[in-house]
């Protein structure tokens, strides 16, 4: 029989902001901008339907390969919402993580997010996390090499690697629930290295509309496709 229901999990592809703001006939920068803009709109949206995970994909690792005006406004960005946004999140009960390759951020940017993180670790109405420097190779590689480290330290023992989930506990998501729902903005169709075992069974949806133009209506198109689909984890319905 299937079920109708809520994912307690939403993963965010953001893409087309750049494309976004060619059509407009503006800067990338601005494009960003609005990015951020769809963001705050999109957080609400999903912690006003009891969704009380969100994390989405904001810079790559090989987004540092793009001109360095760019990835300096992308940063200098991030570091104004942390700004603008901490005590806010704070007073609406909002959690901020950050997954990736925090040391690869500009030091001050660094600084910022954590003190952020810490200032917001309390809170209960929903997980914001933002993928930062991020890559699924580089978080599997870092999973590896802690294992490595704890078998030869004594701390994970010849049973633990018995266990075909191990590795979930080394990953930089390991506190939280796998994403139920990914969604990805802009039209393509593919994962680009994000959170690679985290979604093997996550019901994936794709929509052309570029990230600054997703709103709460195309949110909400995307949680009625989820709630269609019947989601059997690789096991046989019987009553299907």
């Amino acid at each position: 029989m299937m079920t109708r229901q809520t994912p307690q999990h939403i993963a965010i592809i953001m893409d087309g902001n750049g494309r976004w703001a060619q059509r407009q006939g503006v800067s990338r920068s601005f494009g960003h901008k609005q990015g951020v803009d769809t963001l705050e709109t999109i957080l609400n949206a999903v912690a006003e339907r009891g969704i009380p995970y969100l994390t989405v994909y904001a810079f790559s690792t090989e987004n540092w390969q793009r001109p360095k005006s760019e990835v300096d406004y992308i940063m200098q960005l991030l570091a104004e919402a942390l700004c603008q946004y901490a005590d806010r999140f704070v007073r609406e009960g909002v959690r901020l993580r950050a997954i990736g390759d925090l040391d690869q951020l500009p030091p001050q940017v660094a600084q910022q997010l954590r003190d952020a993180m810490e200032q917001t670790r309390v809170g209960k109405r929903i997980t914001l996390t933002i993928a930062l420097s991020y890559s699924a190779y580089t978080e599997v590689s870092y999973a590896i090499r802690q294992i490595v480290d704890d078998v030869q330290s004594g701390r994970c023992s010849e049973a633990d690697l018995l266990r075909q989930d191990l590795i979930n506990d080394y990953l930089y998501t390991r506190d939280m629930p796998m994403p139920d729902l990914l969604i990805r903005t802009g039209g393509e169709q593919r994962l680009s290295n994000f959170l690679l075992l985290q979604m093997a069974y996550t019901e994936l949806y794709f929509t052309d509309i570029l990230w600054p133009d997703f709103d709460e209506t195309a949110l909400d198109k995307a949680l009625e496709d989820y709630a269609s689909r019947q989601r059997r984890f690789g096991k046989i319905d019987e009553d299907a």
